[in-house]
């Protein structure tokens, strides 16, 4: 079954990241699965240009340190693939203002900035075009990506109408559970990189001490009960959910162990760190021959090339080019 998953290399990857999306991309990983860093989708955002290309440099350090294997999967970065940008050209050509003006995240970012890019109402085209490009059959989305999958089924289908079939529509999947990381500060809110304090996130590289401060400074609650209750207990269920995916026990099986926040903090703590060490030992050796990222991401690009290409030629050829 073709899979094709991506991550935007804006901030630095953080535990949400990892144990909402990346954990299931390695578990998941074969050889017909494609995952990319879109760095095309960044430039919707106000970064710097020698920013974004560390990065996506680091993204690329952090998906192999948390087990992606080139040897077994198609790892690229997606501005290495030029038909993804010709492809969205195409597309934007098929789409209307009307589907692309309503779309939830547009309108939601669009009033958070003042002469917001062209590439912020358009920028679900583009995704439409990574995912149809592939062909792939199966779409892991969450809640918040819903929408832009349902345009991209309706664009596949107008070009197929249109054209004639060549695209494969492709069907949303809920992903395999996964831990609803919330942000350590305000509980109530995912883990984000765009909207976080500077202690709400745990990154995948912080130390030691940083994570063991960010924990022993999450937000709870006063009545001191140690239970599981998002309803009630945001703060604490956010810490005890957080266990539960690194041990695997289930949330109230941790929390019957413990009658103090700071007991369960402390454990906490220490069970975040050794978990991510290895991956930070990893990231550190990956990082340090930059040559050879660019090698393997070059790899990557060919691979996909072969396969985006031909769709491309497909789609271009039928629209009369």
């Amino acid at each position: 079954m073709r899979i094709l998953s991506g991550i935007q290399p804006s901030g630095s990857m953080h535990i949400g990241n990892y144990l909402g999306a990346v954990r299931q991309w390695v578990n998941s990983q074969n050889p017909d699965a494609y995952y990319c860093i879109v760095d095309l989708h960044a430039l919707t955002l106000q970064i710097e240009p020698a920013r974004l290309r560390e990065q996506t440099v680091d993204y690329l350090a952090s998906l192999l340190a948390a087990g992606l294997d080139p040897e077994v999967c198609t790892l690229f970065i997606q501005s290495q693939v030029p038909y993804h940008a010709q492809m969205n050209w195409l597309l934007e050509c098929v789409a209307t203002y009307g589907e692309l003006s309503r779309m939830t995240q547009f309108k939601e970012k669009a009033s958070r900035q003042e002469g917001y890019r062209v590439g912020l109402l358009t920028y679900p085209v583009l995704m439409a075009g990574d995912i149809l490009l592939y062909s792939a059959q199966q779409v892991p989305v969450g809640d918040d990506q819903r929408q832009h999958l349902e345009l991209t089924r309706e664009i596949a289908e107008r070009f197929n109408n249109r054209y004639g079939e060549v695209f494969t529509v492709p069907v949303g999947v809920q992903p395999k559970a996964s831990a609803r990381v919330m942000d350590l500060q305000e509980p109530t809110r995912k883990m984000s990189k765009s909207l976080a304090s500077p202690l709400g996130l745990i990154y995948l590289n912080d130390t030691p001490q940083e994570i063991d401060k960010k924990i022993k400074k999450a937000v709870t609650d006063t009545d001191n009960e140690v239970r599981f209750d998002w309803e009630s207990k945001p703060g604490l269920s956010n810490l005890l959910e957080m266990y539960s995916s690194f041990s695997g026990e289930s949330p109230e099986v941790v929390a019957g162990r413990y009658d103090r926040y700071g007991d369960l903090k402390r454990d906490l703590a220490e069970l975040v760190i050794a978990s991510l060490e290895p991956m930070q030992r990893r990231y550190r050796e990956l990082r340090a021959d930059e040559g050879a990222l660019r090698a393997l991401a070059a790899r990557g690009a060919e691979k996909a090339s072969a396969v985006a290409g031909s769709v491309y030629e497909r789609a271009a050829a039928a629209m009369g080019l």
